[in-house]
């Protein structure tokens, strides 16, 4: 099998697979709870918690373990709003989002508050003058992705948010797809909350995490919530999030060498498929785009035929966000670049994955 589909989940890795094992053996216990093994588990919730915002240039009491990329996007989105929606009647995101993120932003719209969708350009770069123009002195907050699942378009969030910081604009990133891939730090991005998920970082499904600035106000969005400061409800899947923690590490210490790996797969993708050139159009410009990433399309091809064809010879390729694919919608970043009904059915998308260090028995590009 030639897996292609990395951007919608990563295989565990063989060191993850090794820490779940342990950490279900030997840290079984719920961490809230008062005895000596509840204890044992509290402190490698700790451990995690620290070494995750360390990776992200955080502290320990600024990261929140949460069920995976698309929760974290929703209640990191909903915690802020609650907490500062006095400011004003006035939001901004972008066209090019995640479901999650659009899903949060259309609630709103239908509690009647105002909500501005940023273009972008040919290559799905969010147009700094518009965000400019859009905000105003009622603007609560913004959500602007890092890097877009189907094109791999890397947003310029430090411009983004010194735009954002001069009006006191809170600033929230989908960091899912960069995390882990490209350093990812909040300082540095000038962002104040930011939401990360495992499974795509070769760790278990089912965990992820918020970033959630210390002095930045949210408020629970569940009553009586005590489990992560309020954050969320739910007893917390150690297993899960050490982990996942071990997955991270392993692709920070890895990040340039698979980064120059990745460029390598992408090149020679490009490279065999050079006899057919004249029928394709590529998204995106490889100067701003994550090198794990190719969207294209081929003219006359269907991407949902080019899907089920290639899974016929065991090579597995996307067609949009595999959160939405059993609505069979069309490409959320097709739709943003305006491209024409042909283009957006003629999409599909390769995300490389694997690394030199590790590769597993199923080839990942």
């Amino acid at each position: 099998m030639i897996y292609l589909d990395n951007a919608a989940t990563t295989p565990m890795s063989a060191n993850a697979i090794d820490t779940f094992v342990k950490a279900s053996t030997e840290y079984f216990a719920n961490t809230s709870s008062l005895h000596e093994q509840g204890e044992k588990a509290q402190n490698l919730l700790n451990k995690c918690r620290g070494e995750i915002g360390r990776i992200i240039g955080a502290t320990a009491n600024e990261v929140y373990f949460t069920s995976g990329g698309s929760e974290s996007n929703l209640r990191a989105l909903e915690s802020l709003y609650l907490a500062n929606k006095s400011k004003g009647n006035h939001v901004i995101t972008s066209t090019v989002e995640h479901p999650s993120v659009h899903a949060f932003f259309q609630k709103l719209e239908k509690e009647g508050v105002e909500v501005t969708y940023t273009g972008v350009n040919d290559n799905g770069i969010v147009h700094l003058e518009e965000v400019e123009a859009t905000v105003r002195p009622d603007t609560v907050m913004a959500s602007i992705q890092h890097v877009n699942s189907e094109i791999g378009t890397i947003q310029p969030l430090q411009e983004i948010s010194r735009i954002l910081k001069k009006h006191n604009v809170i600033f929230h990133s989908d960091c899912v797809q960069s995390f882990g891939k490209i350093p990812v730090d909040v300082k540095e991005l000038g962002v104040d909350a930011i939401s990360i998920s495992s499974h795509k970082v070769y760790g278990p499904k089912g965990v992820g995490a918020v970033y959630m600035n210390k002095d930045v106000k949210w408020n629970s969005v569940d009553l009586l919530t005590t489990h992560e400061s309020g954050f969320r409800q739910g007893t917390l899947n150690t297993p899960a999030i050490a982990a996942f923690t071990t997955a991270a590490l392993d692709m920070v210490t890895n990040m340039e060498r698979n980064l120059e790996y990745m460029r390598e797969l992408r090149e020679t993708f490009l490279e065999q498929i050079t006899p057919i050139s004249h029928l394709l159009k590529i998204e995106g410009n490889p100067s701003n785009q994550l090198p794990h990433i190719t969207g294209m399309g081929i003219y006359g091809i269907e991407g949902q035929y080019m899907l089920l064809t290639l899974d016929r010879y065991g090579i597995c390729i996307s067609t949009g966000s595999a959160c939405q694919s059993e609505k069979l919608e069309p490409s959320v970043a097709m739709k943003a670049l305006n491209r024409s009904s042909q283009e957006v059915r003629r999409f599909f998308s390769c995300f490389y994955g694997g690394s030199q260090h590790e590769r597993g028995n199923n080839r990942s590009g």
